[in-house]
């Protein structure tokens, strides 16, 4: 069968489920790709926005027809977030409720779209292992035993997760690339993309060397290229990497793995929205680092394919938020030896929300309650003249005898501090310390210019990062 060269339009359908899977794919020719040709298919394409759309529609018909999953059932399962999407978009269109349980280290644009879409959330342990009944597996499967109709999912051990794979992703990418790839690049989380497209293209006699990408701190890597668990640690790239190996995987089809730290994969998933204009998720970073890595490696002219596993949309409050990334260390800004090392949103920079002495107080409330901050610095012909805190707000809501409106319409110079407790940006750490006692915030100054604010929060997350 001939693929046409661009996307054809199909007719409409009366359901989103028939519009999971055939995804397309795409070149990279903007990043340096050594002498290989890097191809991505765009797994973020999918109705849920991922490409655990494929598998939650395998692995809810294979319960169905095995009879585990019966009308009024509940569809229970242990997610990094994205196949709670899947389940929840598949489960809700078939008429089953939908709990789902998941690590408190997910981005909260991932919580909130599962909110959004009727699933109940129940948020568990992410510094946990495998075994401790907080970690999120132990946890979803008591669940699933103690709710009458409950249907555990169990993507980690599901023999339709990899089928999925096996029957729908193989097949499409072996045909998008005419039968030509000499690589293959996928993550573990469940286990079943590698093992299910792995196992097909060796069904069709492709020699396609099968590559994991693996978070540093993940220990599969060390079981691919040393047959030993590597080093346990924490990462911030969501939905890949394991402790321990999933019954889904198999180890023994992966011919070679590549160990990614964060901040190159987070760099190389922001890159690829610079150069080629496609938004992708962190995970997706972790697979095209490593793609890269293998491409860049090679002394002659190769054919790979990895995924956009899923849009970068969910993780626009961490990967693509500078300060986030500060405050993970994961930046790139450099270390100045002084207290600035300790702000992630500088004055400077434009990263900090301000309001001036003639903005309302309803207008300086509303940044900050949008901000998800307690306190502004008030800034006049581009000088820190004051700063307002909830505190200050809350002493005016209550003692004015006057209409709330009246009082919201106030200047914000009727009730911010002018006293300021500042500190030199090169005084030492011990500087804040008298600040904190009296539980104040730290205004940071050089000279006469203001640098930026330092919270207790921000202390701790130094010497955390910096042991």
């Amino acid at each position: 069968m001939s693929l046409t060269a661009a996307p054809a339009l199909s007719g409409p359908t009366s359901s989103l489920l028939d519009l999971i899977g055939k995804t397309p794919m795409v070149e990279v020719t903007k990043i340096d790709t050594g002498p290989c040709r890097l191809f991505l298919k765009l797994e973020a394409q999918n109705p849920g926005g991922s490409i655990k759309d494929r598998i939650a529609l395998s692995m809810i018909a294979a319960a169905e027809a095995e009879g585990f999953l019966k009308p009024g059932g509940t569809i229970v399962e242990a997610t990094a977030g994205n196949t709670g999407l899947a389940l929840t978009l598949v489960g809700q269109a078939k008429g089953y409720k939908v709990l789902l349980v998941i690590p408190d280290k997910m981005s909260k644009e991932k919580i909130q779209h599962l909110r959004a879409m009727g699933a109940d959330v129940r948020l568990t342990r992410s510094d946990v292992p495998h075994g401790h009944p907080e970690y999120y597996t132990d946890m979803a499967e008591r669940l699933a035993q103690q709710i009458p109709g409950g249907f555990y999912v169990n993507q980690f051990a599901n023999d339709a997760n990899s089928l999925a794979h096996f029957q729908t992703t193989g097949p499409e990418i072996y045909e998008q690339m005419g039968g030509d790839l000499d690589a293959f690049v996928a993550g573990i989380g469940s286990g079943g993309t590698i093992t299910g497209i792995a196992r097909y293209l060796k069904s069709v006699g492709s020699t396609a060397e099968i590559i994991l990408a693996d978070p540093v701190g993940s220990t599969l890597a060390g079981i691919v290229n040393d047959g030993v668990p590597g080093p346990e640690g924490s990462y911030t790239v969501e939905g890949i990497g394991q402790n321990f190996v999933p019954d889904t995987a198999d180890m023994s089809l992966i011919d070679r793995a590549y160990s990614i730290p964060d901040a190159e994969a987070i760099a190389t998933v922001r890159e690829l929205l610079l150069k080629e204009g496609v938004l992708a998720g962190s995970s997706s970073g972790t697979l095209i680092a490593a793609a890269l890595r293998w491409c860049r490696e090679q002394t002659e002219p190769k054919r790979v394919v990895t995924f956009v596993c899923d849009t970068g949309a969910k993780y626009l409050s961490k990967v693509y938020n500078d300060a986030w990334l500060a405050d993970q260390g994961l930046g790139d800004q450099p270390l100045h030896g002084d207290l600035s090392d300790l702000i992630s949103r500088k004055y400077a920079r434009g990263d900090v929300i301000t309001a001036g002495p003639d903005d309302t107080l309803d207008t300086a409330f509303k940044r900050m309650r949008g901000a998800d901050v307690s306190q502004l610095p008030i800034i006049q012909d581009g000088r820190l003249v004051g700063i307002l805190d909830e505190s200050d707000l809350v002493h005016v809501m209550n003692t004015d005898e006057i209409t709330r409106k009246e009082r919201f319409a106030k200047p914000v110079s009727s009730a911010m501090t002018r006293d300021l407790d500042t500190v030199q940006v090169s005084e030492s750490l011990d500087a804040l310390i008298p600040l904190f006692d009296r539980d104040r915030v730290a205004i940071v100054l050089d000279g006469d210019a203001f640098v930026g604010l330092i919270a207790r929060v921000d202390l701790i997350n130094h010497l955390s990062l910096n042991r």
